[in-house]
This record gives structure tokens, C-alpha cells and sequence, in this order.
């Protein structure tokens, strides 16, 4: 099951008012571990930085003067992404702007069922309590120290470490490694190696006095006891 964790950065609040992204961040999973892939990309908004948007991310117009448009990044974006689950934080906002963006280019939208809103999810399993991407690091004890000012890509990253521990622990789905190459108990190494039975059962560490008490125990329950019928 690919995943691709997702932030956005932008000039503001509504792409209808004229607002942009400015940067998209990304980090792949596959069965819920991080493969190493991800995807990054910094975007000349082609309008001026608002300072209440500079102070969010840092990204100033000098910046990104020289950064590729959206329609110029528009095909690898989606080539990235594909049709993989997007985990996103406070879907509906980065949903928006991608199918703004989108649109504007004459591209396909995204549909909204494509993503997974982490946000959504925080507030069914912990309602009324804070939910923004710091508070969750706090609660799961991610280390988020590396986050002075918003940015896309480590968002996605810390995000994407919120977002296993929301679905049940760094190990989910009790996956031990990723899906291309597991390794066997002669070292070799083959895509679906699955753990062989023990040649020779592990001894017993029941002592002898334990063994006695055990029947004792059983005799005391009387003939009708579940343990004294064969199966």
C-alpha cells in the first residue's frame, strides 16, 4: 500500500483571491514505512509574498524569483504522487490549492477522496484536545525542535512520523522492513521470505516441582474440567 504524506506551502488563505503555492513537500510510504523517496519542490508564485505569509514559511519573493512556475513542475508533481493516498494535514486547505493550481494549468483535479485527513482523524480519536502538528509531536514525544518556520518538506516529514503513531505505532501493521527485500535465516535474501518453523522445539523451562502443582491443580478441578477432555 503506497502513501504519499503531503504539505504545502503558500501566500495564503484562498487560491480564488489570487493566493499561490510557493512550496510542496512530500514523503513516500509503502505499508506504512518511509521508502526514502520523496519529493520537493520550491514554486515562483508569479505574484508578491504577503509579510503574513513570510513569517509563516520564510520564503520571500527574492527567493523564489528564480524557482519554476506550476505548470512547469505540474507533470512530475503528479507523476510523484500518482494515484497513491495523499496524508495530508487539514486536507480540504492543501487540497484546495493543488486543484486551483491544477486547474489553472487545464490539469485533471485530485479527488477528494484521494486523501486522508490527518487532522480529521485526530480530532475522532482525541476530541477536544489541541491538534496542530506541534501539539501532536508533544503528545507522540516526535522531536519537532528542527521546526523554527513552516516548511513543506519537513513538515511532511514530521508529519509522516504523526501519522503512524495515529494509525497504531511506528509498526502498524507489524511490518518489519520494506517490501522490496527481506533477508532469511541463511543471510541470503529474497522479496517474499516468510519465517520458517523452529527445526527443534525450544525445551520446556517448566521446573519438575512446577509440573506437579500444575497436575495437582488439574486433578483438584474434578473429571469435568475442560483440561481433562481430549481434543
Amino acid at each position: 500500500m503506497r502513501e504519499i504524506v503531503l504539505d504545502t506551502e503558500t501566500t495564503g488563505f484562498e487560491p480564488s483571491e489570487g493566493d499561490r503555492i510557493v512550496e510542496i513537500g512530500a514523503v513516500e510510504l509503502f505499508n506504512h514505512l518511509p521508502t526514502g523517496r520523496t519529493y520537493h519542490q520550491y514554486i515562483n508564485p508569479e505574484r508578491n509574498m504577503p509579510e503574513a505569509a513570510f513569517n509563516v514559511h520564510g520564503l520571500s519573493e527574492e527567493f523564489l524569483s528564480d524557482k519554476p512556475i506550476f505548470k512547469n513542475i505540474a507533470q512530475e508533481f503528479i507523476d510523484f504522487i500518482a494515484d497513491s493516498k495523499l496524508v495530508i494535514h487539514n486536507a480540504s486547505f492543501d487540497m484546495k490549492f493543488l486543484n486551483a493550481e491544477l486547474g489553472w494549468v487545464n490539469r485533471p483535479a485530485l479527488p477528494n477522496d484521494q486523501a486522508i485527513d490527518t487532522l480529521a482523524i485526530t480530532r475522532r480519536k482525541f476530541p477536544g484536545s489541541p491538534a496542530s502538528l506541534d501539539a501532536l509531536c508533544r503528545r507522540f514525544g516526535i522531536d519537532n525542535s528542527s521546526r523554527t518556520l513552516h516548511g513543506a518538506l519537513l513538515d511532511s516529514e514530521i508529519l509522516a512520523e504523526v501519522y503512524l503513531e495515529l494509525v497504531g505505532g511506528r509498526q502498524p501493521d507489524l511490518v518489519l522492513s520494506g517490501p522490496e527485500v527481506k533477508t532469511s535465516t541463511d543471510g541470503s535474501q529474497s522479496p517474499d521470505w516468510r519465517p520458517a518453523p523452529r527445526p527443534k522445539p525450544l525445551a520446556s523451562r517448566l521446573s519438575d516441582k512446577e509440573k506437579a502443582a500444575h497436575e495437582t491443580f488439574i486433578a483438584a478441578l474434578g473429571s469435568d474440567a475442560l483440561w481433562t477432555k481430549e481434543t
